[in-house]
């Protein structure tokens, strides 16, 4: 019995662990306008969208290299006037959760079937929890076609937030997530 046990608290331990390590992937979508003709798009301006303006903080600095320095590798070129064959912006948004962890200490109440008959073993058993809040970043990227100012592309990559990584991981993660959104960037129009 101790045998069956103890195998179902470590099948329980990865179920946890699996769990955990999907909660701190990254969460990319996009969506795309099928009618869109993006080979015509070789030039882009950064434009500022919603009501309030990001201003040249830190992370608006860092997003914008990402995103240009994927786009380069794409062919697109960042002008500063009104030529541009794409007007691009992006907002951020930070959501919280809250999490509890529960843990056993393994002896309760229960029961197991050992050779034609339910068999029943009483305990004690005690449950302690935690409680945890959990940061998501999201960063959403929109790509409008100048001529018309129609969305033709937005994607949006999410993530689990390390409040306490340092600089250059906070960096890592940035430059992973804008490399994975425009990943299908321009998107393939199956016809």
């Amino acid at each position: 019995m101790r045998k069956q046990k103890l195998g179902l608290s470590w099948l329980s331990m990865t179920f946890v662990l699996l769990i955990t390590g999907c909660a701190v992937a990254q969460d990319v979508r996009y969506n795309f306008d099928r009618e869109a003709d993006f080979s015509k798009f070789k030039t882009y301006k950064w434009v500022v969208l919603g009501a309030k303006a990001q201003g040249e903080t830190l992370l608006s600095k860092q997003i914008r290299t990402a995103v240009e320095i994927e786009l380069s590798g794409k062919g697109l070129t960042k002008v500063e006037d009104d030529t541009a064959n794409l007007y691009i912006g992006y907002q951020t948004a930070i959501g919280q959760e809250k999490a509890f962890t529960s843990y056993n200490s393994g002896w309760g109440y229960g029961s197991v079937w050992y050779r034609g008959g339910w068999y029943g073993y009483p305990g004690g058993g005690m449950t302690t929890g935690q409680t945890s809040t959990i940061y998501t970043g999201q960063l959403d990227l929109d790509m409008y076609d100048s001529a018309n100012h129609d969305l033709v592309w937005r994607g949006v990559a999410s993530k689990t937030i390390d409040t306490n990584a340092k600089p250059d991981k906070q960096q890592k993660n940035l430059t992973k997530a804008v490399v994975k959104l425009l990943k299908n960037y321009p998107p393939r129009v199956k016809k």
